[in-house]
Formats: structure tokens, sequence, C-alpha cells
């Protein structure tokens, strides 16, 4: 957890050190129940159900 900073700091943070996802939660999460999640290697950011965040990480995980 980190509310530090703008989140293109807080993301490249985390490139330095090697952190393969990132999980964004916003005020737009508490509504939809959604949060974004980056992938470091692709920079792509993709917007999923919370309730799905563990099965897309091991899937993503297992592709790794």
């Amino acid at each position: 957890y980190d509310d530090t900073g703008a989140i293109g700091k807080l993301y490249r943070r985390q490139d330095e050190v090697g952190t393969p996802f990132c999980v964004t939660v916003d005020v737009q999460s508490l509504e939809d129940k959604k949060v974004t999640v980056r992938e470091r290697d692709t920079m792509q950011q993709e917007r999923i159900d919370i309730n799905n965040l563990k099965e897309y990480l091991q899937n993503k995980l297992g592709s790794v």
C-alpha cells in the first residue's frame, strides 16, 4: 500500500524493484468493484473485477 505521490511515480518505483504486477485501487474501484492491474513488462493495464483478481494473477504468473 502506497498513497504517496503521483501514480506514474509509484509505477516507476515498483518497476525499479521488479514488481511484476501493480494493482491499483481507486475511487472508481469502490463504485464498480474493479481494480486496475498493470503488467511491468508490457505496461498494459487492464481493469478487472476484484473478485477475479486472485485467479487473474495466478493465470498470469503461471505463464511467466
